[in-house]
């Protein structure tokens, strides 16, 4: 039994070790509570040639609140990238209002930042006190264990760092800021990886704070 929950704990550790993303700061308006949404938008304001960022973000974020019980949709189904290019607020608020839109949720890029480090070969510098490597002992094991190390090249490390900002407005009452979110993302595996983590980050942390709440949760509940 206490090998299973070792095991258990190994997996637990390297789950949560493995997260890319943290929330650095967030705020909410004073005395907000969940109420009912008719359609939630997620639109996302990323710089990328790829659009595929833009549209793996949204799309996972609006699985997420769909997750919850909230009919949500993404701007890269509903409207093209420039759909409120060159508009006045007026106009882009009736075009969501007529779209059904009562609440928006934004995902965007801040900044991006590229760090190159070099490195070095298998051996770094030091002084051993005792033959190093395995079998040091026998000659042919010690020869290839050090060749290794001695003739390995460097080579240089690119990580990638995403700043990320979210707000979450309620259309239905003017264009009223409820809630808004800045993390980081560090080096993440691959664009759906950096997706599906973010969008769950965030929705979570929105239950949490009481901006929407668990909907599926509530109808479950018995009377």
């Amino acid at each position: 039994m206490k090998q299973v929950y070792k095991i258990a704990f190994v997996a637990l550790f390297f789950i949560v070790g493995c997260n890319t993303s943290k929330i650095t700061s967030s705020w909410k308006a004073e005395n907000v509570q969940p109420r009912e949404y008719k359609k939630i938008l997620v639109l996302g304001l990323i710089n990328e040639p790829d659009r595929t960022v833009r549209e793996q973000m949204e799309e996972h974020i609006m699985g997420d609140l769909r997750d919850l019980g909230y009919d949500a949709v993404c701007s890269c189904d509903e409207f093209n990238p420039k759909a409120f290019e060159n508009m006045k607020e007026q106009e882009a608020l009736a075009k969501l209002n007529n779209s059904g839109i009562d609440a928006v949720l934004t995902v965007v890029l801040l900044d991006m930042q590229k760090e190159s480090h070099y490195e070095p070969g298998r051996v770094s510098g030091g002084v051993y006190h005792a033959p190093y490597g395995d079998h040091p002992n026998r000659f042919w094991g010690y020869y290839n264990n050090m060749y290794g190390r001695v003739y390995s090249k460097g080579y240089y490390v690119t990580n990638t760092k995403y700043f990320w900002e979210s707000n979450f407005y309620d259309l239905s009452n003017g264009t009223a800021l409820l809630y808004s979110v800045q993390s980081r993302s560090f080096d993440p595996s691959s664009v759906g990886s950096l997706s599906h983590e973010y969008g769950q980050m965030i929705v979570k942390d929105m239950v949490k704070n009481k901006i929407l709440t668990n909907r599926k949760e509530i109808e479950r509940k018995p009377m």
